[in-house]
């Protein structure tokens, strides 16, 4: 079960320096969009690809335990096989705030990525894409929300009983 809150993705956004692990090598894949689009809102974004010297004239680092300045956060856009050995890196590297990102299909969410957060106490953002939470986003964005919320899957304002 997602236990994901607005709480939980308000956190992670207010994280203004966050490492994109599985930042593609194509220009015109949407994780580059994304990357490219938060550099855009103020966020210090650093590319982390074993594949890639550098992404938008950043450098690109082979995994996150190599970030130097360390990161607030991690967005994770890798295949779900990945996503586990990449929270436990994140989790090395002292990153406590993991974002693994869903939009249309599989995403980075694995059970194992899930548990290993959960059971190591990192702040997890469970899918969801960060553009239906984003001010000024497109409109295919906040449709995608909006259906979210009709379906009822939509992450509540909090999970605490007490609010």
């Amino acid at each position: 079960m997602n236990t994901t809150t607005r709480y939980d993705i308000e956190v992670f956004l207010s994280c203004k320096r966050l490492a994109m692990v599985g930042v593609s090598r194509d220009p015109k894949d949407f994780s580059r969009v994304l990357f490219a689009d938060l550099c855009r809102r103020g966020y210090d974004m650093v590319p982390v690809n074993p594949k890639l010297d550098e992404v938008g004239g950043a450098r690109c680092f082979a995994r996150l335990q190599d970030v130097t300045p360390p990161v607030a956060g991690v967005l994770v856009m890798t295949a779900p096989e990945i996503s586990a050995r990449v929270v436990r890196d994140a989790d090395e590297a002292g990153i406590s705030h993991v974002w693994l990102h869903r939009g249309a299909g599989r995403g980075a969410v694995s059970e194992a990525a899930v548990t290993y957060c959960h059971e190591r106490g990192l702040d997890l953002v469970e899918g969801y894409c960060p553009y239906m939470f984003l001010p000024e986003t497109p409109f295919f964005h906040r449709f995608h929300g909006f259906c979210l919320k009709v379906l009822g899957k939509y992450p509540p304002v909090t999970n605490c009983e007490c609010a």
